[in-house]
């Protein structure tokens, strides 16, 4: 009887602990669970680990993501007539429907900022695009909800950009935080503040532009260029105006050129040819709102000498070209930016042999980036996909340009206001952004080779 006895309380006492542990990995299993609300899961792989457990202070890699930037319009006017319960309930209720948005389109939620998100996009920048399109979207369906319950509807802004960033985990003591950083992310959220001023719901950057496979499927016009800081250069910017009313949206597209060319007016302080064409677009579309902005600033420099936004455009740029770290590339930009000098000169005072500068250059970019391809190639460029859609989408702007200088009677200085935005602009962003990067590794793989030599 007692042997009996013991083997039973011992069997007792080891469910007991079975239920213990059973217990104990539930709860770290939902914490897990909870824990991976708040530090994605998709980061965690990103950065080679199994698990939270596994992320220690410091970890990183680069990335080539798109960046989505989105905050709701005068969020400070609406909290100051509500409750906090009521604010907290109106910003769960507005984030609880762009989430699912952001998922659909192959999104992450890098993190909440009050009213603003932070998405990434590690797929491609038109998913980016057609989830800031579709966000746009679902908010016209929420504010009907919200005017239905005499609410007042919210408005958003988006910001996108497309690059090269650093993400891994930052922080100090007893917080740590996984985030993302670098000029890609600091211009997506200076994108999305300059909604503001333009009033556009959607802006994105060239390079995002630059990146999309099938750009024909968005209505985009420039808006107009930028620096982050003052020492980096200026990036054009273009509204996408898919999502305007059918009436705005059509009229937009009617007077697409029209607006452009009071752009380039505009920035090169030719005010008294801008202003009327910027009036004869508001006049015929009033809620044109960037068009508005733009007719205001006009007024503004016939009563001010006040030339607002333009700062950050510079009529030559051929002595600009950065050092990539690579003595031929370099010496392919510098040939580039000369003969495309040369096509702009040639196109504004209507000189002979457009033509064959034309088809010059059109040689000179297919040798430069198929030589750029192949050290990618030969390299194992992690970055090569991303660098290679940048010159595709090159080689199509400039064929576009080139048609319409040989066939069509496009006004020339407007022409070559073009190929300096499209060109020459894009060029030396691209040279100072990308082939920089591209240098840097194939230098480091150069000193790796050589270090490897010198031991052997």
């Amino acid at each position: 009887m007692s042997a009996s006895f013991d083997i039973s309380e011992d069997t007792h006492e080891l469910n007991a602990e079975r239920e213990a542990h059973a217990g104990t990995r539930a709860r770290l299993k939902l914490l897990e669970r909870t824990l991976l609300h708040f530090v994605p899961r998709d980061i965690i792989a990103f950065l080679g680990k199994n698990s939270l457990i596994d992320v220690e202070l410091g970890d990183q890699i680069e990335k080539n993501m798109s960046v989505v930037f989105t905050d709701i319009r005068d969020f400070t006017s609406l909290s100051e007539s509500m409750t906090p319960q009521q604010t907290f309930s109106m910003i769960n209720s507005y984030l609880s429907v762009m989430n699912p948005v952001i998922s659909a389109h192959r999104g992450i939620i890098d993190k909440y900022m009050g009213d603003a998100i932070m998405a990434l996009f590690p797929t491609t920048a038109d998913d980016a695009l057609a989830s800031g399109l579709s966000m746009l979207a679902r908010l016209d369906e929420y504010n009907a909800g919200r005017e239905r319950a005499a609410y007042a509807p919210i408005r958003i802004g988006i910001g996108i950009n497309t690059g090269v960033l650093m993400l891994g985990v930052i922080g100090g003591g007893n917080r740590m935080e996984g985030t993302v950083l670098g000029h890609t992310v600091n211009l997506a959220s200076r994108l999305q503040t300059l909604t503001k001023t333009y009033g556009a719901p959607l802006l994105i950057s060239e390079h995002t532009l630059y990146s999309l496979s099938e750009p024909e499927k968005f209505l985009v016009r420039h808006l107009g260029r930028v620096k982050v800081t003052y020492n980096t250069n200026a990036e054009s910017i273009y509204e996408v105006f898919n999502h305007d009313a059918p009436k705005v949206r059509e009229a937009k597209s009617k007077s697409l050129q029209k607006f452009e060319e009071a752009l380039a007016l505009y920035h090169t302080r030719s005010i008294a040819r801008a202003q009327p064409m910027l009036e004869d677009i508001v006049r015929d579309n009033p809620d044109d709102i960037p068009a508005r902005v733009y007719l205001q600033r006009c007024t503004d420099y016939l009563s001010t000498g006040l030339h607002t936004g333009s700062e950050d455009y510079t009529e030559d740029e051929t002595g600009l070209q950065p050092d990539v770290g690579h003595s031929e590339i370099d010496s392919h930009h510098q040939d580039l930016m000369s003969l495309i000098s040369a096509l702009r000169e040639a196109v504004i005072n209507r000189h002979d042999g457009v033509n064959e500068l034309i088809a010059t250059l059109k040689i000179k970019i297919e040798g430069h980036f198929d030589f750029e391809e192949q050290l990618m190639h030969t390299h194992h460029y992690p970055f090569a996909a991303d660098h290679i859609a940048q010159h595709r989408s090159y080689k199509h702007f400039f064929n576009k340009l080139s048609n319409e200088i040989q066939t069509t009677g496009c006004d020339p200085w407007y022409t070559g206001y073009r190929i300096k935005l499209f060109l020459s602009d894009w060029l030396l962003n691209h040279a100072d952004r990308d082939d920089r990067h591209l240098g840097r590794f194939l230098n480091e793989r150069a000193a790796l080779t050589l270090s490897d030599i010198q031991q052997d």
